[in-house]
């Protein structure tokens, strides 16, 4: 976990990045994803997080009934096993036996403990359990760790039945459409990953589920003729279904980071197998609003981009905005599976967006001046900088340093309308038999926090829905469900 930094661009990463963005001086977002058995999973910083139930309350009220939280809560108890800090026990809304682990018990570098700290002297209460009912607060993260190492939901899942004569796993390959015939999805075709543009070959199936996430599943349903006629026609895919809404409502959590130099004492990293981000917060930018709209993340290290230098011994605030108004979309630039793809999240084109992340950049340079940081370890912010002090400045320094929260979601959204693209009954896709979407593209909106719990979630209730209920989490989420 201490070098989770060192799988970007690296052979496990598809080292995606954004069109440029103009609200963002231009620059192009590095969106790292997982080339690997595990997905992103295997990237990322494993932090576990359910977000608020005002979400999925959302949700069922956009056109999803069956995702409000009191329907959801049920498979994120099934979903884990939850280890909390020690001499404290589970909350009634916890699960103990599920498949993944979900571990608070685990001792936290002095600097975090003096972030939380900082946190609680800008007005910000501590919060044992932010999956226990209530988000807003600082916190110990909750992470999927087992024996000191990352877990990820392939451990969880699939590797435990690799062997299994029904399962038949295939890497080196891309997938390059889905088969329809008459309506009906009945395969997919593949290529070799080594000759994308290669002859493909045909795999027929009963049924094809997509699991790609939300950038490659709107991909993969485009260039099978799934989507936006108009501009399935314009790159040159023969149109299978119109289904406007494939590729469009793209959008992503957002991050600007406050670093700051410990002049008074050295950042310990005792242990190699200790996390460079130990505590986050959730806090609500305005008082009027029903739930945190930020989730500032932290670390123990220099979070240096493109254009920053500075000295090691550096830890970073990053301000977050987890709720996000801003929408993109993923379009393709040919009907080849070479051909690029636009992702294009059209950062800060609602300027509400622009306006909670500067909210959360104050409060990070508030932190960073109070006792536990400035006195105890000597603090002394790095960027934004004392230079940068007017609204104007600090607005100037956010197009400039803005970057992802890597939660991209919401391109394949679930729901009834006329933008919709699965069904929330059964995350079918409109139009066409056969044919599911299993990911974080079917989340009409982006929770408020991580989005690898809520995602493990909908593949939980996929499954149940695809077996009519014959797997053992799905009893367990019933069992759950019933003591509600």
């Amino acid at each position: 976990m201490s070098r989770l930094g060192e799988l970007w661009h690296s052979p496990e990463d598809w080292d995606y990045f954004t069109v440029p963005q103009r609200h963002a001086d231009g620059r192009v977002i590095h969106w790292p994803r997982g080339r690997v058995l595990g997905g992103s999973h295997a990237l990322n910083a494993t932090i576990w997080v359910r977000g608020a139930a005002q979400d999925y309350d959302a949700w069922a009220a956009d056109g999803c009934p069956g995702w409000g939280w009191e329907d959801v809560l049920p498979w994120f108890r099934a979903l884990e096993t939850y280890v909390p800090p020690a001499g404290t026990a589970p909350g009634d809304s916890r699960g103990t036996d599920g498949p993944v682990p979900v571990v608070q018990d685990y001792p936290l570098n002095p600097v975090f403990a003096s972030i939380v700290e900082a946190a609680e002297q800008v007005g910000v209460p501590y919060n044992e359990d932010y999956n226990g009912g209530t988000l807003d607060g600082v916190s110990q993260q909750q992470i999927n760790v087992r024996d000191g190492r990352r877990f990820n939901t392939w451990m969880a899942y699939v590797k435990p039945v690799e062997e299994h004569p029904r399962l038949n796993l295939r890497t080196g390959v891309l997938l390059q459409r889905v088969l329809v015939e008459d309506g009906r999805a009945v395969g997919v075709a593949v290529v070799p990953l080594a000759a994308p543009d290669g002859a493909p070959e045909e795999i027929r199936a009963d049924e094809v589920v997509l699991c790609a996430g939300a950038l490659d599943s709107p991909k993969i349903l485009l260039r099978s003729g799934i989507g936006p006629a108009a501009h399935l026609t314009d790159v040159g895919v023969p149109v299978v279904h119109d289904l406007p809404g494939v590729g469009a409502n793209l959008h992503d959590h957002l991050l600007a980071p406050v670093i700051a130099e410990a002049t008074a004492r050295t950042i310990e990293h005792p242990e190699s197998d200790w996390s460079v981000t130990q505590t986050h917060l959730f806090w609500r930018s305005r008082p009027d609003l029903d739930a945190p709209d930020t989730q500032p993340i932290h670390f123990s290290v220099p979070m240096y981009d493109e254009g920053m230098e500075g000295p090691m011994n550096a830890f970073t605030l990053h301000a977050g905005l987890v709720r996000p108004r801003s929408r993109g979309t993923v379009r393709l630039t040919g009907p080849g599976v070479s051909d690029p793809v636009a992702l294009d999240p059209n950062i800060f084109d609602d300027p509400r967006d622009r306006e909670a992340l500067l909210a959360s950049l104050r409060q990070a340079r508030e932190m960073v001046r109070t006792r536990p940081l400035a006195q105890d370890w000597g603090a002394e912010e790095l960027y934004p900088g004392p230079e940068v002090r007017t609204e104007e400045e600090e607005v100037a320094y956010l197009h400039r340093f803005v970057t992802t929260y890597h939660h991209q979601v919401g391109t394949c959204r679930m729901g009834t309308g006329p933008d919709a693209v699965v069904s929330p009954e059964d995350l079918r896709v409109h139009g066409i038999d056969g044919l599911r979407v299993v990911d974080a593209s079917v989340m009409p909106r982006v929770p408020s926090g991580n989005t690898n719990a809520p995602t493990a979630m909908i593949a939980e209730r996929a499954a149940s829905l695809i077996t009519g209920g014959s797997t053992t989490l799905a009893a367990t989420a019933a069992a759950a469900g019933a003591e509600d």
